[in-house]
């Protein structure tokens, strides 16, 4: 779970035990997401950065920055290789999950981006926004291959079907 109490903690989803309190953000956590082998933990602030976490131990493993605003949201790809951002700084990076190298930015919002999610098949990356709208992206350029109009008001989540076939977004 993410805090504005600038700490993301970790539970037993069966007994609702407290395992681990990780803090190392200043300021309060947007998001969190587990790596798809569950070993690792990221988690977005609105310190402008993504950390990464051994999901055992809550050691601190990297620090991601490059982003000039608050971070919204973080999502994996299923090989658990690449890890996106969502920022208020209008953009989307993708980052090199082990390293944290960044890999990508994608610019093309014209305002700050709340939500970002992988195809199973980590080949798009979707990503909602303040602008109304959604960007559907090719994950390994970058290149926007959709823009999808049709939200009156800030569009806060974006998720693909288990089957791709489908992108809902709210």
């Amino acid at each position: 779970s993410a805090s504005s109490d600038q700490t993301v903690k970790v539970w037993n989803a069966a007994t609702g035990q407290e395992l681990l309190t990780l803090k190392g953000h200043t300021k309060g956590v947007n998001s969190v997401a587990f790596s798809p082998d569950g070993q690792r933990l990221a988690s977005a602030s609105w310190d402008d950065t993504v950390k990464v976490w051994d999901a055992a131990t809550g050691q601190e493993a990297i620090t991601l920055t490059g982003h000039t605003g608050g971070v919204m949201s973080v999502a994996f790809s299923l090989d658990g290789q690449r890890l996106a951002s969502a920022s208020s700084d209008k953009t989307v990076k993708v980052w090199d999950a082990a390293t944290g190298q960044e890999l990508l930015t994608l610019k093309g919002h014209t305002k700050g981006v709340n939500s970002v999610a992988f195809s199973l098949d980590g080949q798009r990356l979707a990503s909602a926004s303040e602008d109304q709208t959604v960007k559907v992206w090719g994950a390994a350029t970058g290149q926007e291959t959709l823009t999808l109009k049709g939200h009156t008001g800030d569009v806060v989540s974006v998720a693909f079907s288990p089957n791709q076939l489908r992108l809902a977004s709210a």
